[in-house]
């Protein structure tokens, strides 16, 4: 693959649909765009909710604001504190409801980095043990860190939203999105307090995966 452009991949032809979407967020009503997408297979799916003010933009709209997030079943919908997704999840919402222009990419098949949910808690039973996120998943077999951003790329593309502003503290994640052509004009951090049942782990993201936190 060329760096900085998007390779041509079939589709399915309808691989996008799109609603509004009501959500309750902080006691308040918060209407989001939703755009839903599938790539070549049923596993590799996508929501988009997308936020804009058009009242806010000054003349053509803003770049914006853009969160893109891995699924973690046991963060994002059970408030785990062995990992920071669920911080993460609520400030993107923070952030991107109070910008003119923001979206959140919700990737529901990079759970655990890309694992799947049952090597996630392999992983976790083995970091009971001693070893840290790293360490385990390559004790079960696993890369540390098997997610692609190529079908998250063309969701953005389809959104028109080629340049955007990057939440994220993994340099990685912003790289893999500008070798598939998307501009990270800046990438702004979202960082999520430690606390004892994930310390090690945010320590370990720091030291050995290279975010910025």
């Amino acid at each position: 693959m060329k760096s900085g452009t998007l390779t041509s991949v079939k589709l399915p032809a309808d691989w996008s649909v799109e609603t509004i979407l009501p959500i309750e967020f902080q006691g308040q009503e918060l209407m989001l765009e939703a755009h839903a997408y599938r790539g070549e297979t049923d596993e590799e799916q996508i929501l988009a909710l997308v936020h804009r003010d058009a009242a806010k933009f000054n003349g053509s709209a803003p770049i914006p604001v853009v969160r893109v997030h891995s699924g973690c079943v046991t963060g994002d919908i059970f408030h785990s504190l062995r990992c920071d997704c669920y911080q993460q999840l609520q400030a993107a919402l923070k952030i991107i409801s109070d910008v003119p222009y923001g979206a959140i990419i919700y990737v529901p098949y990079h759970e655990g980095r890309g694992i799947g949910l049952f090597k996630k808690i392999q992983a976790y039973a083995l970091q009971d043990q001693g070893l840290d996120t790293v360490e385990a998943n390559i004790e079960v077999g696993a890369p540390i860190d098997s997610r692609d951003y190529g079908l998250t790329a063309r969701v953005l593309a389809d959104l028109e939203m080629p340049e955007i502003k990057l939440l994220s503290n993994n340099p990685a994640k912003e790289q893999a999105l500008k070798s598939h052509g998307i501009r990270v004009v800046e990438r702004l951090p979202i960082v999520a307090l430690p606390n004892k049942f994930n310390e090690r782990y945010l320590e370990t993201k720091r030291a050995r995966m290279a975010h910025k936190l």
